[in-house]
């Protein structure tokens, strides 16, 4: 199988930089009198990082009274090269440890009715409390003149899955893509049991799938370094179609992917005997296989003329989900970013996104049954079920770097609907994220 002169050239020319993927920054620890270097001479290379998010309410959302948020983590992703040590081709061993802090998030404590689902963060990086976990330790190798390669272990879906879209926002909803949504696998620090591979079908296509273990326990702090496969329930089949494209010369990323498992989901409303599962002496009936779909596209638009590593991208992400066990039916959300906009700053960015979220209407069923047996009907009844429905959400947001190792992220965050409530006012929030490379 082999590609053809121009697609050679065309993947020759793709360059992701002003897609968001920029390398990694000088660290501020330098070279560690050589040390950096004796370990990269040696095969092992890493990226250790610090990151913070603030959040804080300037007006609306649930709970009016003025709440500064603060999360932090350190991060360490590394990988050791095994093939200079075993001629084996690109084999190589990959890790990832997170230690997250501060267990304070202004959706949970401000923003949205603790009475139901949150269906967005105003802090991505919030989630598993305070704690430090493996996020993935695998194997991984390739085959067939390096179109094939293959990843085992204790692994996580963003090695490989779902990758056309940065993190770079502070909102969950604007942070990479949408297959998160799927509440069956998990997002960067937790681990489960899988194997996947990916086949270059042409140099810009790239065909992947695999088996991941589903277990609702792996984001536990029983399981943060565990190997055990205690509390499976069953097995995730992800599928994704990814192709990096030249586009009137400027370089683009478009995926799309399935997620199916066979792991027993709960309905969000019908009962086991029929009618609402609230109002059945059997319980909420149950499903043995459901689905999950997303898709997007991350690409350039416009080259700056002095610079081919400044101009402005624009994104777009969304997923559809089985409705019946998901809360989250649906969710669009579109961006723009512009790197190098100033002459004098030609390494800012400037970016703004917007995120539609439609709430499942399982779940809202389920909410108006429970209203209905209760017979509450008076919203600011701490017993009322509210019932969701939309939202949107939007972040405007500026990032410099004042020294090489430091990225500062000032922003501003606009909630409408908070939750898909819409008796909970609009809220504003002002945010500021803080990177540190080591």
């Amino acid at each position: 199988m082999s590609a053809s002169p121009l697609t050679l050239a065309q993947e020759a020319k793709w360059n992701n930089t002003v897609l968001g993927f920029t390398p990694p920054p000088d660290p501020v620890l330098g070279e560690m009198l050589g040390i950096r270097k004796i370990l990269n001479d040696n095969g092992f290379t890493y990226n250790l990082g610090y990151l913070h998010e603030i959040s804080r309410n300037g007006g609306g959302g649930y709970n009016h009274d003025s709440h500064v948020a603060y999360i932090d983590q350190f991060s360490l992703t590394f990988n050791q090269d095994l093939e200079m040590w075993t001629g084996i081709p690109d084999a190589r061993i990959e890790g990832n440890i997170v230690n997250r802090n501060h267990d304070d998030d202004l959706t949970t404590r401000r923003l949205q009715d603790p009475r139901v689902n949150f269906n967005d963060l105003s802090q991505e990086s919030w989630g598993g409390g305070s704690v430090t976990r493996l996020g993935w330790l695998t194997f991984a190798r390739s085959f067939d003149d390096r179109r094939l390669t293959w990843r085992v272990g204790l692994m996580n879906k963003v090695q490989t899955f779902d990758q056309i879209i940065p993190c770079d926002f502070q909102l969950l909803s604007q942070c990479g893509g949408k297959s998160a949504n799927s509440l069956t696998w998990n997002n960067w620090q937790i681990h489960t049991w899988g194997s996947v591979w990916e086949y270059k079908l042409t140099p810009v296509v790239t065909l992947k799938g695999g088996i991941m273990e589903q277990n609702p326990k792996a984001a536990t702090r029983n399981h943060a370094w565990s190997w055990s496969t205690r509390g499976s329930k069953g097995f995730l089949l992800p599928m994704e179609v990814e192709a990096k494209p030249m586009i009137n010369g400027l370089p683009g990323i478009y995926n799309f992917g399935l997620l199916f498992t066979n792991a027993p989901q709960t309905d969000l409303y019908s009962g086991r005997s029929g009618g609402a599962g609230a109002d059945d002496p059997d319980g909420y009936k149950e499903h043995n296989r459901t689905w999950f779909m997303y898709t997007g596209f991350n690409q350039q638009i416009t080259r700056h003329k002095d610079d081919p590593l400044r101009g402005l991208s624009t994104s777009f992400s969304m997923s559809l989900s089985d409705q019946r066990s998901n809360y989250i039916h649906s969710e669009y959300a579109a961006t723009l970013r512009y790197r190098g906009l100033f002459d004098a700053r030609p390494e800012d960015w400037i970016g703004f996104g917007l995120t539609y979220i439609d709430m499942s209407n399982h779940y809202s069923r389920n909410q108006r049954a429970l209203n209905g047996l209760s017979g509450i009907t008076d919203y600011s009844n701490p017993g009322y079920a509210p019932v969701p429905g939309h939202s949107i959400n939007g972040e405007f947001y500026y990032r410099f770097r004042p020294v090489k190792w430091l990225e500062l992220q000032p922003g501003l965050q606009y909630w409408h609907h908070p939750g898909g409530i819409s008796r909970t006012q609009d809220a504003w929030v002002t945010e500021l994220k803080t990177v540190v490379s080591f």
